[in-house]
């Protein structure tokens, strides 16, 4: 029976959080755009260092209006389509959150003091992982046309344009999801082929899907529940 794919589910997750931040800035008192993105996840380091956490993950799902949307919005399509087909759904959730997590660290770091939200650094590790998996050996030839050096221009442009002043763009999140992603591109391969330890693997890879969901869920209680008012 054909599964629905979790990459049309974070989609829908994406579109329901903007269009729930839309609703109370509408409705309510609530009217700074700073604090509503914080309300609703962003990540912003001196709360995370003051023990709220979970922002480097509920960040993730949050977007800054509708055009910051529409793009990841279809850099997620295009791109957690191919790697969720070649990978599977297990493997596609672990990627998209590490390499998301990892990227939003590397904001932590570098950009401290700045408000951060968006699904950037889980695009560019899955963007990653299909560079990184053009140049495995045992990558079929029909892969080709979407992974390696393909990827290069928009890589490149990407990045650059993110060290532009005045561009708001995360080069953090890009970058350390990006080689996060090619690291998980290099170690890991796409779905078993052999039926004899094909069974054991994917139990594997659905415990850890599950606990990756759980810990999305469990950030978003603690961020409704002990979140800064």
């Amino acid at each position: 029976m054909k599964h629905w794919k979790v990459t049309y589910l974070i989609l829908a997750i994406n579109v329901i959080v903007v269009v729930l931040m839309f609703f109370v800035q509408s409705f309510s008192s609530l009217r700074n755009q700073a604090y509503l993105y914080i309300r609703f996840g962003a990540q912003y380091g001196p709360l995370v260092s003051n023990g709220e956490w979970y922002r480097v993950i509920t960040a993730i799902f949050v977007h800054g209006g509708l055009l910051h949307l529409l793009f990841n919005s279809y850099a997620l399509f295009y791109f957690g389509n191919i790697v969720e087909s070649i990978y599977g759904v297990e493997k596609f959730v672990f990627i998209y959150l590490l390499t998301g997590v990892v990227g939003n660290l590397a904001t932590q770091f570098l950009y401290y003091r700045a408000i951060s939200v968006g699904a950037s650094g889980s695009i560019f590790g899955l963007v990653g992982v299909l560079f990184a998996l053009g140049f495995r050996r045992d990558t079929p030839f029909f892969m080709r046309q979407f992974t390696g050096y393909t990827l290069l221009p928009m890589i490149i442009f990407n990045i650059v344009y993110g060290f532009i002043p005045g561009s708001g763009i995360n080069n953090a999140a890009h970058i350390g999801g990006f080689v996060t992603g090619m690291a998980l591109g290099y170690i890991m391969t796409p779905r078993p082929a052999y039926s004899f330890w094909k069974k054991s693997i994917t139990i594997v890879w659905k415990t850890v899907a599950l606990l990756c969901a759980g810990l999305v869920v469990l950030c978003f209680i603690l961020l409704v529940g002990f979140s800064t008012r």
